[in-house]
């Protein structure tokens, strides 16, 4: 079984690219988090295919209905969500719009409508063609000829919607009790490299406020916007430019090219996480490398550190704290209060318009090349926010945990006694 994060706060996904819908169950969000459909919308708009001109040309609008896990004596604000209409029937029942978490599971729809499924008949059956660095292959033989092709069935990027809806609770619980931010930034597309690093620049502004714990989210919210609205999130507008038409001259090549990826979490609070098996940097490594083309990753100052001395690697610590980053917000796997840094490299995306060397699914040998399709020509560009909510999936589990060391008698108050009720 699949599941992000857990075992206190965790993501559970279903659903394939072509298929009617994706399912979302997020359970463990402690109750008394005001949240709404519109939130979490924000943050599912980075996400979709089509919100930039540099990724797939489908479109769609992957509206996210919630169906529990939030109440509110107000009905009328509780049931104004999107009304959900089923069969021929047309039952149809009213979807959660806004509420206050009661700590119970929350589900949560996306329909998918932009479907091509003819486009993909080329990859059908035992005669069907496998794409060069595609699962098509593996995954048409582990599942006995079984699997859904269509647009890559279940290995498909859009099934990180999963991971953006559980990314989105997380991150407003984070932010909401420690002004927990959390930022990525395009750094490489092929061989253009930015100028400007984001972990650099947050850094800068957490050494410089060595008295303001956590660090204000005013001066975190103007790097916010900018990456935000970017087309290519990056702080450096010279090299997005520089990328944007590469990514095009690609693109017309029937081509792909590959990407490199920032990832920032600020205000992440100090002391979770565990040593060894249950280490943060165990995880996070593990759910960042692990995401849909990402070939390597790393932390803090990364690969680097392979040519660095102990004494210049080491970062100086006083009364007010780290006056560096090198460790990358973790020591230890324990976080330190300093920003989580990551990143990670993606492949150039594997479905391709140029002719390649392959096999049908029977491992018959042919020549291959792509009929149809919408695919990102370098898939980096979409990846930040999947990024983004992996991180705060993981952050949040950890706090979770940690608090269970926190044993506060007053937790379990129920009936008062005699001498309290006087």
């Amino acid at each position: 079984m699949e599941i992000l994060g857990g075992p206190i706060f965790g993501v559970a996904g279903a659903g394939e690219s072509h298929g009617p819908a994706y399912t979302t169950i997020v359970f463990g969000c402690p109750p008394g988090l005001r949240l709404s459909a519109e939130m979490i919308q924000s943050y599912l708009d980075r996400r979709r295919p089509g919100s930039t001109p540099y990724g797939t040309s489908r479109g769609e609008a992957d509206r996210v209905l919630l169906l529990s896990g939030l109440y509110t004596d107000e009905l009328e604000r509780l049931l104004g969500g999107p009304e959900l209409r089923v069969g021929e029937a047309g039952a149809s029942t009213q979807t959660y719009a806004q509420g206050i978490t009661t700590g119970e599971p929350i589900a949560a729809l996306v329909l998918s409508a932009a479907k091509r499924s003819a486009d993909y008949s080329q990859f059908a059956g035992p005669r069907g063609a496998a794409r060069p660095g595609h699962a098509d292959l593996v995954k048409y033989h582990q599942s006995r000829g079984a699997t859904d092709p269509r647009g890559g069935g279940r290995a498909s990027y859009r099934a990180t919607i999963s991971d953006v809806i559980g990314g989105a609770i997380a991150r407003i619980f984070l932010e909401t009790h420690f002004q927990t931010i959390i930022l990525s930034s395009v750094v490489q597309v092929g061989d253009l490299k930015a100028a400007k690093s984001l972990a650099a620049e947050v850094e800068a502004l957490v050494v410089e406020e060595t008295q303001a714990r956590p660090l204000p989210l005013e001066r975190l919210r103007p790097l916010e916007e900018a990456l935000t609205k970017a087309q290519i999130p990056s702080l450096d507008a010279d090299f997005a430019a520089r990328a944007a038409e590469l990514i095009d001259a690609v693109r017309e090549e029937g081509d792909s090219v590959g990407s490199l990826v920032e990832v920032v979490a600020v205000n992440v609070p100090a002391l979770v996480g565990d040593p060894l098996y249950a280490s943060l940097k165990l995880r996070l490594l593990g759910t960042l490398g692990g995401l849909n083309a990402a070939r390597a990753c790393e932390v803090g100052a990364g690969f680097e550190v392979v040519g660095r001395r102990g004494s210049e690697n080491n970062d100086p610590i006083r009364q007010t704290g780290f006056r560096s980053n090198n460790h990358g917000g973790m020591l230890g796997g324990i976080t330190t209060g300093m920003p989580l840094v990551f990143r990670v490299a993606f492949k150039p995306t594997a479905s391709i318009y140029k002719p390649q060397a392959s096999v049908r699914k029977d491992l018959s040998e042919i020549s291959f090349q792509l009929r149809k399709g919408r695919h990102d020509p370098c898939v980096g560009i979409r990846a930040g926010i999947t990024l983004e909510s992996r991180v705060a999936i993981e952050v949040m589990n950890a706090v979770l945990m940690h608090q269970t060391r926190q044993l506060d008698p007053q937790a379990f108050a129920f009936i008062p006694s005699a001498d309290e009720q006087r």
